[in-house]
């Protein structure tokens, strides 16, 4: 099993990046995949994620608005489109995969427990 995330990088405030999720060894289309990052001296915190059909999102309330979850099933790689980037969004940019073909309700997309597998994580660093 692999997750591996990119597309991080060195950014001015109100700029954009585009993270890409390209993910291995297990079965993309039935997994629902999030994103969590963790700031210096925070704990990891819930950013976005897509259901494992795609036709649910859910987004913490800090990026609602700036940043898009979408997946490509035919390449298994998730991607989180950030607009308007601010310096409170730096952090270390984290994918997680929950392989299950489960749909939750409400807040439990944002459950870290609920993604078994984590890849190695890409820097975000937002100047202002």
């Amino acid at each position: 099993v692999q997750l591996q995330a990119s597309g991080g990088g060195l950014v001015q405030a109100g700029g954009s990046l585009r993270l890409s999720c390209t993910t291995s060894g297990f079965a993309f289309s039935r997994s629902s995949i999030s994103w969590f990052r963790q700031a210096p001296g925070k704990e990891r915190e819930f950013a976005a994620a897509i259901s494992w059909g795609g036709s649910t999102t859910d987004y913490a309330d800090s990026v609602k608005g700036r940043f898009t979850i979408s997946r490509d099933n035919a390449k298994n790689t998730v991607y989180l489109q950030m607009n308007s980037l601010k310096p409170e969004d730096t952090a270390v940019y984290y994918c997680g995969a929950d392989p299950r073909a489960r749909t939750y309700s409400g807040h439990n997309w944002q459950i870290r427990g609920n993604y078994l597998y984590w890849g190695q994580g890409t820097q975000v660093t937002v100047s202002s």
